[in-house]
């Protein structure tokens, strides 16, 4: 494999990397309701677990309320029981016979700063998962037979410049989120 083709496939799971993890901070509830905090949560349909965003469509008309609304009427009681049993939201859903209205309550400081703790570590999960991609690239770059080392060198600079960049594109979205909970 020629060092470019080590260097854009790093660059591809590092930025698959970087995805995953913003995806991991919006499973974190913040102050006002987010669909996308509901769409992975498993709802038992005839004994299969299936996310929650295979089976009814998801709105927010307010602050703190979602609408959930079953595409099968019969999944109405799993989808309000997964719902109510799913770890770290204190969500309270209310069944109508034909839609799921879920509250969620106010968040505490308490509450936000412990949040703020588990986006902390999931964005420190995000970093090791770059560094490992980085000692993987940098493996590939030293076991190039036929290539000097002054390209070598050359290529794992640019390798850190990559690996920075990305980790600071999880330090962003981090403080971002940081914010978000934070603020009230």
């Amino acid at each position: 494999m020629a060092i470019a083709d080590v260097l854009t496939e790093t660059k591809d799971k590092m930025g698959k990397a970087v995805e995953v993890a913003k995806d991991d901070f919006n499973t974190v509830r913040t102050g006002r309701i987010n669909p996308a905090l509901f769409q992975k949560i498993p709802v038992d349909y005839y004994g299969t677990p299936t996310p929650l965003a295979q089976l009814a469509s998801l709105q927010a008309p307010e602050a703190r309320t979602l609408i959930v609304t079953p595409y099968d009427k019969t999944a109405l009681k799993e989808i309000e029981k997964a719902i109510a049993t799913f770890p770290n939201l204190g969500a309270s859903p209310t069944n109508d016979g034909t839609i799921v209205r879920v509250t969620i309550p106010e968040l505490t400081q308490d509450r936000r700063k412990e949040f703020v703790k588990i986006v902390k570590t999931k964005g420190e999960d995000a970093k090791v998962a770059i560094r490992n991609i980085r000692r993987k690239a940098k493996d590939d770059l030293d076991s190039q037979p036929e290539v000097g080392e002054d390209e070598i060198s050359r290529a794992e600079k640019e390798l850190e410049s990559i690996t920075k960049g990305f980790v600071d594109q999880i330090d962003d979205a981090l403080k971002k989120k940081e914010a978000e909970l934070l603020e009230v």
